[in-house]
């Protein structure tokens, strides 16, 4: 179960990772960072979390982390591939609903 601390620290990292310069561009500004950089580093951010999950879970295996770590990694993990699972489906919904729009 993820705590409201986990699910902002993920969202939080999400947010560092979409705008890395701290910079408060607005939507006339280009940022400089390209939509498919962006991606590459949410889903690189993603993917260290799991790694981390995983040396976690491997350590308890020896006996050598302990078990609120390993719950602590875990549940970080999985709220970050849930906000990447709901980003995508925004994406999709998007691109769909501008093929329907009339030309």
């Amino acid at each position: 179960m993820a705590t409201p601390s986990v699910a902002a620290n993920a969202y939080a990292s999400l947010a560092r990772a979409l705008n890395p310069a701290g910079e408060g561009a607005s939507a006339g500004q280009a940022s400089g960072t390209s939509f498919a950089s962006m991606l590459k580093d949410a889903v690189g951010t993603v993917m260290e979390a799991g790694r981390k999950s995983d040396a976690q879970a491997m350590s308890m295996a020896s006996g050598k982390a302990n078990l609120v770590d390993v719950v602590t990694a875990v549940s970080e993990t999985e709220v970050a591939m849930e906000t990447l699972v709901s980003v995508r489906d925004k994406v999709i919904q998007a691109y769909e609903d501008i093929m329907k729009m009339p030309i």
